[in-house]
């Protein structure tokens, strides 16, 4: 039985999903007459309460386009250090935007509204970057799949408002936060100038994102998105994939957590586990007791039993949890660690 715990992206569509594609209405999106992708667009921006939506093949150009438009050339935004848009996208930031990150030593990818504070250059002072932008990651990659406190980030969006900033938050696993937290959509559109939400991610999407905002910046959007090539033409046999999805894996997400959580309990009494962080949704990063265990036999081990984790490197282990690992899947994976324990 060959188990894949990378990432959520490893899925592949689900019968009901191919079918909705198939059954699709395309056009040429490039011209916006595609009719699925117009319908994706007004759901996601109704669903957040904002103006306006756009569609786009990855999570990293959301953000980037975003990037781009709240800031000028030299500017500076201010991100945890653990941020995806700092660490895994390729040095975007500095490539299309011309902007330097003002890294934040946050707990888990998650900073408090004074260190966002502290963070801010003088704006009078002409030696320093301008800062102009603070990025939000929910749920955070490199800190376990962690939830942001609601509070915090109303906090920061104060911050940013007697400040002239710009917010922007990376919602590629805002699904899971959303689930995991009871929180409300619209809450988070109120609070911020654009997210950026991805359906490759736990919701079982072969590919797509979505980035919203007010309609002048998705218009503007519109022509970051041309020069980075973004555009597609009869894309909406995947915008249907992305629609087929919000009404079907949103609410399954909590039997991804729970997955995830069983996983932990479990990692927690094996004796070679030195750590394993808190686990609010579908992502474990834990740590070998290298003494009793490298990570380079742990991995091997599993790949002995055809069971793929990741490593991220500082001798963390990650594990996530998605809609192709399955009850037997799952069952059969705590019973391999209880073996190699």
């Amino acid at each position: 039985m060959q188990i894949n715990l990378i990432s959520d992206t490893v899925t592949r569509p689900t019968a009901g999903m191919l079918d909705a594609m198939m059954e699709a209405k395309v056009g040429d999106d490039v011209f916006k007459n595609d009719p699925s992708v117009n319908a994706l667009e007004e759901k996601v921006a109704n669903y957040f309460g904002m103006e306006a939506a756009l569609f786009f093949p990855s999570g990293t150009m959301t953000n980037q386009t975003a990037i781009k438009l709240h800031t000028q050339p030299g500017d500076q935004l201010i991100c945890d250090k653990y941020a995806h848009v700092y660490n895994y996208e390729g040095g975007g930031v500095s490539f299309n935007s011309g902007v330097s990150c003002k890294l934040v030593d946050g707990h888990r990818g998650m900073m408090t509204a004074d260190q966002v504070l502290a963070a801010i250059n003088p704006p009078d002072f002409y030696h320093s970057p301008k800062t102009s932008l603070v990025c939000i990651e929910n749920t955070t990659n490199k800190g376990g799949g962690a939830c942001w406190d609601f509070d915090e980030l109303q906090k920061i969006r104060e911050v940013c408002k007697d400040h002239g900033l710009k917010y922007h938050l990376d919602g590629a696993r805002l699904w899971n936060a959303l689930v995991a937290k009871k929180h409300d959509a619209k809450a988070y559109g109120k609070l911020f100038d654009s997210i950026s939400v991805c359906f490759s991610k736990g919701l079982g999407c072969p590919v797509g994102s979505v980035l919203v905002g007010d309609t002048k910046m998705i218009e503007d959007a519109l022509r970051i998105r041309k020069i980075l090539g973004g555009g597609m033409r009869q894309s909406g046999y995947l915008a249907a994939a992305a629609t087929y999805a919000l009404d079907h894996n949103l609410d399954r997400l909590e039997e991804d957590h729970q997955k995830a959580k069983e996983i932990g309990e479990l990692l927690n009494n094996l004796e070679f586990i030195k750590k394993v962080e808190p686990i609010e949704t579908n992502i474990i990063i834990f740590e070998l007791d290298e003494s009793k265990m490298s990570a380079t036999d742990f991995l091997a081990k599993l790949e002995e039993k055809q069971i793929s984790i990741i490593g991220m490197g500082q001798g963390k282990l990650r594990i996530v949890t998605h809609l192709d690992y399955t009850d037997v899947m799952h069952q059969h994976f705590l019973c391999i660690l209880k073996e190699i324990g």
